[in-house]
């Protein structure tokens, strides 16, 4: 049985701007949260590093009211799911799974995976080895980890910082990667899935397991993922943020070359969390390229 904390519903109440209800699974023991909202073709929005689907909120409302079912999981570690408390848990591999599990358990169809961050190398990799299920793709400032890429020194740092940080201070990581201020409150909303230390080992593996070398764990599942989107011809929408100091806007267009696609529109007055920057934009971006 996994050693796990279950975040207390009560430091979810009066969330600003997030008013969805979520749904739940067990999967291994654990409880898994989503939200599931609307109807029609569905869309798989996968949040990264150290977010929840509470970020997605901007975005999901337009989406949802054009008539899509929005569907946001909080990976294991992340919002109200359940977060193993040994940072060994958490690996690529079993982040996939049980995205890939979801998927399944809904049974998505036709469906457009829309991912950001640590989001990508996971929902990317399930579209590819679910390639039945999505048919569409979103990339917002994220990538593929396959050892060889470089890292920013900006990313050195934010890892150097999370490996001697135990009580990781969520809120400030998140504001100090938005264009624009988000207050108090909304800060609030990232912090509240992390009441302890504890609860924060799924928030601290993700910069720890990334590969910097191909011999690392999850760079040869990077690897095949890469090469598989260079030949894929799924329709794809990619969006930058212009201010991203993790992953700027050169970053993007090597990506965008590195699997075949047009370079990515650029979001203005947005950095790296530019979904709580331009979140309702992005959301209307979205909504008219699926109509296109």
């Amino acid at each position: 049985m996994t050693d796990a904390v279950r975040t207390p519903d009560e430091c979810f109440e009066s969330l600003p701007d997030f008013p969805f209800a979520p749904r739940y699974r067990e999967v291994d023991g654990l409880r898994l949260a989503h939200l599931d909202e609307g109807e029609g073709s569905p869309l798989l929005m996968v949040h990264g590093e150290p977010t929840w689907s509470y970020l997605w909120r901007k975005v999901l409302v337009p989406i949802r009211d054009a008539g899509y079912r929005c569907v946001v999981p909080d990976l294991a570690g992340f919002g109200r799911s359940d977060k193993p408390v040994e940072i060994d848990w958490y690996s690529y591999d079993r982040h996939t799974e049980l995205t890939g599990a979801l998927l399944e358990e809904l049974d998505l169809r036709d469906a457009t995976v829309v991912v950001h961050d640590w989001g990508g190398p996971i929902g990317l990799r399930v579209a590819v080895e679910q390639r039945e299920r999505i048919s569409r793709l979103v990339i917002l400032d994220t990538g593929l980890f396959t050892g060889h890429q470089t890292m920013t020194e900006a990313w050195v740092a934010f890892r150097d910082f999370v490996a001697r940080t135990e009580d990781l201070p969520i809120g400030m990581l998140v504001r100090g990667a938005c264009f624009s201020d988000p207050g108090d409150d909304v800060i609030a909303g990232y912090d509240a899935p992390f009441p302890s230390v504890a609860s924060k080992a799924g928030a601290r593996s993700f910069p720890l397991m990334l590969p910097t070398e191909p011999s690392a764990p999850g760079a040869d599942a990077g690897q095949r993922v890469l090469e598989a989107l260079r030949e894929d011809r799924r329709e794809t929408l990619m969006l930058w943020a212009d201010s991203d100091p993790v992953l700027p806007v050169q970053t993007g267009e090597r990506f965008a070359a590195a699997i075949g696609r047009e370079p990515p529109r650029i979001i203005e007055r947005a950095s790296h969390f530019l979904q709580e920057d331009q979140g309702a934009e992005i959301g209307r971006l979205i909504v008219d390229w699926l109509a296109a």
